[in-house]
């Protein structure tokens, strides 16, 4: 299978093998992030690599109990990390004031996500499994503790790392015009795409066994009708964030 194909079957992987990743590797796959652009040169990422079992267990009861981030031999925390830049700032003869902003939230996200999309890539072509984390969100303070993260530090996502041991089927996505718009946002194509898309995914709930499986307009409104991770604003306040700007 060629690598635009490969992009085109990613699965997200539930269920790993008990088997380490080679040093060589997991380097390459990270190195796959490290090289990656970012804001101006700016590099205010940073990847915290995860391979101790207990922590690892520790992120997985953080995450509201997602037990494959214990059972795979990897998990890398994707950090926006203005604490670093602080220091560069600081040596310049400066004051730092771009974490104190949206702005540099946004930066910051954008960025952990490019890095992100590099190791997906990355780790999918060397035939490892993966699968995104945005459930470390949910104790956002739990994970500044356990990774140790320094102020003007969040940590945003992650990602699992490893063999997989059950690949899965490819979950159908909105109707493709819903996604791509020409030279203008269309909003016209969105109730029928949606309503496409609800009757699809119950089809893909019920050929794969799925006897919880909802619509998508149902399950997106379980959990957007409120702030389900609602302590991310206060512990990006007390990192040193402000969002005010």
């Amino acid at each position: 299978m060629d690598e635009h194909s490969k992009q085109q079957n990613y699965r997200s992987i539930r269920s790993y093998l008990e088997k380490p990743i080679p040093h060589e590797v997991l380097n390459n796959v990270l190195e796959a992030a490290w090289r990656g652009p970012t804001s101006s040169n700016c590099q205010q990422v940073s990847l915290v690599v995860v391979q101790d079992p207990e922590r690892r267990r520790q992120i997985a009861e953080i995450a509201g109990g997602q037990a494959y981030i214990a059972q795979a031999p990897v998990f890398v925390c994707f950090v926006v990390d203005f604490y670093k830049t602080s220091l560069a700032v600081e040596v310049a003869g400066e004051k730092q004031l771009i974490h104190e902003s949206v702005e540099g939230f946004a930066v910051g996200a954008v960025d952990v996500g490019i890095a992100m999309g590099n190791v997906l890539t990355a780790a999918r072509a060397a035939g490892l499994g993966v699968v995104p984390i945005g459930g470390i969100r949910k104790d956002s303070a739990a994970m500044v503790r356990l990774l140790n993260l320094p102020p003007m530090t969040f940590p945003l996502t992650g990602v699992v790392l490893g063999y997989p041991a059950v690949v899965g089927s490819r979950k159908p996505r909105l109707p493709f015009e819903s996604f791509v718009h020409s030279e203008l946002y269309n909003r016209e194509v969105l109730p029928a795409a949606i309503k496409d898309y609800d009757d699809t995914i119950l089809r893909y709930w019920a050929e794969t066994g799925r006897a919880d499986g909802e619509k998508w307009s149902s399950s997106v409104a379980r959990r957007y009708k409120q702030v389900y991770f609602p302590d991310v604003g206060s512990v990006a306040l007390a990192q040193g964030f402000k969002l005010g700007q």
